[in-house]
């Protein structure tokens, strides 16, 4: 019995000890994720000017569609099969190379689908280069399976090959982009980072790991989509009011008001991606543990929510008290229309924050995929109701596009608390 006690103990103390690391080396990540990015910004900006800058943003939101056909829903779906079976080599393998044969054949898919639009489309044709260097993107996210590191949980080498590609892009930018003109090496200079990272992962996969790269059966590779199928269908629903708000502001507007919004969008995105790395750190680790011990489980996240809450309505309160400072500081004076969508967009990290936790954590990280998928559904019809409304109402379309976002992340929120509490009950 004592021997027992001492191996449990033992075994807590290695899952702290290996979520304190993950979770830092996702800090890390996260923070040159976004503070990167944030260094090139405010040069970017005021060098592109409001409509070159909002042409690259729009070509990103364009390509997102494809890099989410081809994500699929393996960011949760085969994540969490690894994190289960990762004590299995023959298991990982067969997972591994399912996935990645069925995000290639996406990928082919997503070209195809380019190579039409871009041809057939004026508004598109018009500005062929940047979609096809901005496609690169979706090549270097295919090469890097982030879903296998989270779900082996060694985040350390996503932090890493991040790092690389982030690091690639921020000098190249300084270097390569001194005028307006130059505005079609951004999305090219984006890619070749992505690339590089992707490239030096699958080595990583091979060499520390021992995958070997062969060909599953086709019962492996139908079990992947399977299993896919329903977080696919969300995260098309999810792009609707993030990847898609800013795709329709460029269809019914023009590529200044998009730049105005986007470039408050990654502000807000910098920020709330500064939280990225509790939930990807800890939802692995939930998943086995729901296996495991529900009640265990739901007492992490009950600590969790407390956490969450506290840091992310402190950050989202500065955020919305100095967004004109924050304006001014990053983006420059012909910004000043981006103040009010920071504003609007200030509270996002607390709202998405808390949902994340009662969402991802738990409806996903306990099974329950299908509700998960029906308010992810749910919220993404209203985002579009919102969207045709607001964008109708205010003058400033970047305005109502805000405001939808805002509603839509609170019927996120709402609804998945909502579940929490039905479902919870019932471990209690």
């Amino acid at each position: 019995m004592l021997k027992n006690k001492k191996l449990q103990t033992i075994l807590k103390d290695r899952d702290k000890k290996r979520l304190f690391e993950n979770f830092f080396s996702l800090l890390v990540l996260q923070g040159m994720n976004y503070i990167l990015p944030l260094i090139t910004l405010p040069y970017l900006v005021r060098v592109l000017g409001p409509e070159k800058f909002g042409l690259i943003a729009f070509a990103q939101a364009f390509i997102r569609y494809f890099n989410i056909l081809t994500d699929y829903g393996f960011n949760f779906s085969a994540t969490r099969e690894i994190s289960i079976h990762r004590d299995n080599k023959n298991k990982v393998s067969e997972i591994f190379n399912s996935v990645m044969i069925i995000k290639f054949g996406l990928m082919i898919i997503s070209f195809l689908i380019l190579l039409f639009l871009v041809f057939t489309i004026p508004k598109f044709r018009n500005d062929w280069l940047v979609y096809f260097f901005t496609f690169g993107m979706v090549f270097g996210n295919v090469l890097f399976p982030i879903w296998f590191f989270r779900g082996m949980e060694r985040m350390k080498y996503i932090t890493i090959l991040n790092i690389i590609a982030k690091g690639i892009f921020t000098v190249s930018i300084f270097i390569f982009i001194k005028e307006m003109a130059d505005y079609l090496y951004v999305p090219l200079i984006n890619s070749i980072g992505f690339l590089v990272a992707g490239g030096l992962s699958l080595r990583i996969v091979s060499k520390d790991f021992g995958i070997k790269f062969i060909l599953p059966s086709f019962k492996a590779i139908k079990h992947q989509l399977k299993e896919g199928w329903h977080i696919f269908i969300s995260t098309v629903a999810i792009s609707l009011y993030t990847t898609s708000n800013t795709f329709i502001l460029g269809l019914f507007t023009n590529n200044t008001i998009v730049g105005y919004y986007a470039a408050a969008e990654k502000i807000m995105r910098a920020v709330q991606g500064l939280l990225g790395p509790l939930s990807q750190t800890v939802y692995p680790h939930i998943s086995k543990l729901a296996s495991e011990s529900k009640e265990r489980a739901l007492n992490f996240i009950r600590k969790l929510v407390k956490i969450v809450g506290g840091i992310s309505f402190v950050i989202s309160f500065s955020i919305f008290i100095f967004a004109n400072f924050i304006v001014n500081i990053l983006l420059g004076p012909q910004y000043q229309q981006s103040i009010i969508v920071l504003r609007i967009l200030a509270f996002l990290p607390f709202i998405i924050g808390l949902a994340t936790v009662y969402a991802t954590l738990f409806l996903l990280g306990f099974g329950y995929i299908k509700t998960w998928s029906r308010i992810i559904i749910g919220s993404s019809v209203l985002d579009i109701i919102f969207v045709l409304i607001f964008v109708g109402i205010f003058p400033l379309a970047h305005i109502g596009v805000s405001i939808s976002w805002v509603l839509t992340e609170i019927c996120v929120l709402v609804l998945s608390y909502l579940y929490y509490k039905k479902y919870s009950y019932a471990y209690r």
